[in-house]
């Protein structure tokens, strides 16, 4: 299943310090997955639009019913208003019916060291799941 790879909707400030999110969702159904898929466009697509989203990208592992997602913010109240602005909100609360399971960290970076890597993400969604 193709990645949406990393894209900068708005370029942060060399010096910036950036706010960053990577989630890990896996349905509990396939069906589910198909779902979260199918929706997964129009979300990218309002983050790219977002006030203060500086980057975002997705892997999309459909058969496995897992999803990873990355993004870079201004700071942590640019991603809390995208959160809670349509169509994510309606789509995550939505999602958690056929959610198994949802894991979420959070660090902040240098904008220099945009775009992050899918490695970086996995190891501190790793670390977050083991500590719960």
């Amino acid at each position: 299943m193709p990645d949406i790879p990393w894209s900068t909707p708005t370029a942060a400030a060399p010096d910036a310090e950036v706010y960053v999110m990577a989630s890990r969702f896996e349905t509990a159904t396939l069906a589910g997955a198909v779902r979260f898929f199918l929706k997964a466009p129009g979300i990218i697509l309002q983050m790219r639009k977002a006030p203060g989203a500086h980057g975002v990208a997705l892997r999309a592992r459909v058969l496995r019913r897992t999803f990873l997602t990355l993004s870079a913010w201004e700071d942590r109240d640019a991603l809390y208003r995208f959160a809670r602005s349509e169509p994510h909100r309606t789509s995550s609360r939505a999602a958690s019916a056929y959610m198994k399971e949802s894991v979420f960290t959070y660090w902040t970076v240098p904008a220099a060291e945009l775009p992050l890597t899918w490695g970086e993400a996995e190891r501190r969604l790793a670390e977050q799941k083991s500590s719960h």
